[in-house]
């Protein structure tokens, strides 16, 4: 009966060593987690996220506007339709450029995620020429105004300056789109 008690008390002492060891280990593990997630290299701020999502947004939004565009500019028979076509490509071209270059600098990678953009490109393809004017129209102020409210929305939730900077570029010109792509729709109806 001794021998059990010694036995018993022996296994007790191995277990709590082991449970010990365990948990010391644990807590390695966890202050390499936890000096990892201190480390500004592996974490990311919201203000970073938002720029992120700015930059991808806008990027499909404008590859939407110039696929759309350029449709336009194929398929319209109204001249001050293809004349807005070609400016508004040609601006968001530019944008394009612009949005791509700062995304690189800041290592995200713009990828199309925007499934929708197909969807309303072959609506404005399928349209029959009696309403494409008005369906083009009416999506390219869809897209622009979505455009503004990302412009708009980054300038509130960011302080970085080469964003504000392009945020000032191009908020103006695309008002100015906008009006003229509502003074058309006005115009046409």
């Amino acid at each position: 009966m001794k021998k059990i008690q010694v036995l018993k008390a022996a296994f007790f002492r191995v277990l709590i060593l082991l449970i010990m060891i365990c948990a010391s280990s644990c807590k390695k593990n966890n202050s390499i987690e936890n000096t990892l997630k201190k480390n500004e290299a592996f974490t990311k701020n919201e203000e970073e996220e938002t720029i992120a999502f700015f930059f991808i947004e806008t990027a499909n939004v404008g590859k939407t506007i110039i696929s759309k565009s350029q449709i336009a500019q194929q398929k319209s028979s109204d001249n001050s339709i293809v004349v807005l076509g070609k400016n508004i490509e040609r601006h968001q071209n530019q944008l394009l450029q612009e949005i791509t270059e700062l995304a690189n600098k800041k290592l995200i990678i713009i990828s199309e995620i925007n499934a929708t953009h197909r969807r309303d490109t072959y609506e404005l393809i399928t349209a029959n020429p009696r309403d494409f004017n008005r369906v083009y129209l009416n999506s390219m102020k869809e897209c622009l105004e979505q455009q503004i409210k990302l412009l708009e929305t980054v300038s509130k939730e960011t302080n970085d300056k080469i964003i504000l900077k392009l945020v000032l570029k191009y908020l103006p010109e695309q008002f100015d789109l906008l009006r003229e792509t509502e003074r058309i729709t006005n115009k046409k109806n």
